[in-house]
């Protein structure tokens, strides 16, 4: 399943055929000739736990890098829906469709520097964004930036608890007390329009009780030259400069590219199997497959793009690098001793 992400193959039957014309390496891979009907049942059938558990492990050797090398931790939080619809698939989505989606939901946790993922789940398509972010793992002084489909007060309480910070934003019908209004500086008047502390006017939110009730928020409101309403942010963090907040909450488009490399360079679009286990498989193969091209770039100090790197994965997956650099120094090295012994003609 990792050859066929890294690889780029789409179908089981160039699966097979491609793996199997690799036939000498198979004895240092530990596995033999593959057959699209034992894996296809072999993605129907067998657990997806050991797929998770790597992911789980790789994803904290990132996190243990980011944490060691970063002075700030930022991380940015979303989801994206991966569509599955047709011939056995209905089976199992319809139930948990929703108006805009029918499929599964991937939830993602990633750093906003490396663009690497630390905290990932896979959801129902009808599973809210914030039902999973309680198994999120919190740093204390990170920063989580999320948007308002997180709109979750508790969720909020829960992260300032945790001594981290989080740049998100309000919805238009917060019920809010203005305690105070702060001064805009001079070189950002224009861009951010208000600047305040404010503080939540009910102690219950959507019929649950507001941990957050009673405690001091900041709102800041900054124009969008693209769209005739501001956006409205709210965040727990009362020292850094507004314009630097709202350029958080800007860095938050980091999520959405890595969404969309996934989805453009690694195949969890067309699928090996139509059960949901096999769904699973695949979509942990993908994680799995960006995270080692990630360690592997940062590893060799690579200054390449992704997608450079994940060229040349795919040019090289079978080649044994060391043997092919000592056959090109031995080689060097009998040119070198046959010059020496080798009687000068002229």
């Amino acid at each position: 399943m990792l050859y066929a992400q890294l690889s780029g193959t789409v179908g089981l039957r160039p699966l097979e055929s491609s793996f199997n014309s690799h036939v000498a390496h198979h004895y240092h891979l530990g596995t033999s000739e593959l057959k699209r009907t034992t894996l296809a049942k072999a993605n129907e059938t067998r657990a997806d736990t050991v797929f998770s558990e790597i992911v789980v492990g790789l994803m904290g050797q990132v996190s243990a890098s980011v944490r060691k090398e970063s002075k700030e931790l930022m991380y940015l939080l979303d989801s994206t829906s991966v569509t599955l619809k047709g011939r056995e698939f209905d089976r199992w989505t319809l139930e948990n469709r929703t108006r805009n989606t029918q499929g599964m939901k991937i939830h993602v946790l990633i750093d906003a520097k490396s663009e690497t993922p630390t905290w990932s789940c896979l959801s129902a398509a009808n599973v809210n964004d914030v039902e999973p972010v309680n198994a999120v793992p919190l740093h204390r002084d990170a920063v989580y930036v999320f948007d308002k489909g997180y709109n979750d007060y508790n969720w909020w309480h829960r992260i300032d608890d945790a001594g981290a910070r989080f740049v998100t934003r309000f919805k238009k019908n917060a019920a809010l007390i203005i305690e105070k209004d702060l001064p805009i500086p001079e070189e950002s008047k224009g861009v951010v329009l208000m600047d305040q502390i404010v503080k939540f006017k009910n102690r219950s939110a959507a019929g649950r009780r507001n941990s957050y009730y009673g405690q001091e928020l900041r709102r800041i409101i900054v124009a969008r030259p693209d769209k005739p309403t501001p956006m409205i942010l709210a965040t727990n963090d009362m020292v850094s400069s507004a314009a630097d907040i709202a350029q958080r909450y800007k860095e938050r488009w980091g999520i959405e590219m890595f969404f969309k490399w996934v989805k453009q360079h690694l195949n969890i679009k067309k699928f090996f199997g139509r059960s949901e286990n096999a769904v699973r498989i695949q979509l942990l193969t993908a994680l799995i497959s960006y995270l080692l091209v990630a360690i592997y770039k940062k590893r060799h100090a690579m200054t390449e793009t992704m997608w450079e790197c994940l060229t040349i994965v795919r040019a090289t997956l079978f080649q044994r690098q060391q043997t092919e650099q000592s056959v090109h120094r031995r080689r060097v090295q009998n040119a070198e001793f046959h010059a020496k012994i080798q009687p000068c003609l002229f």
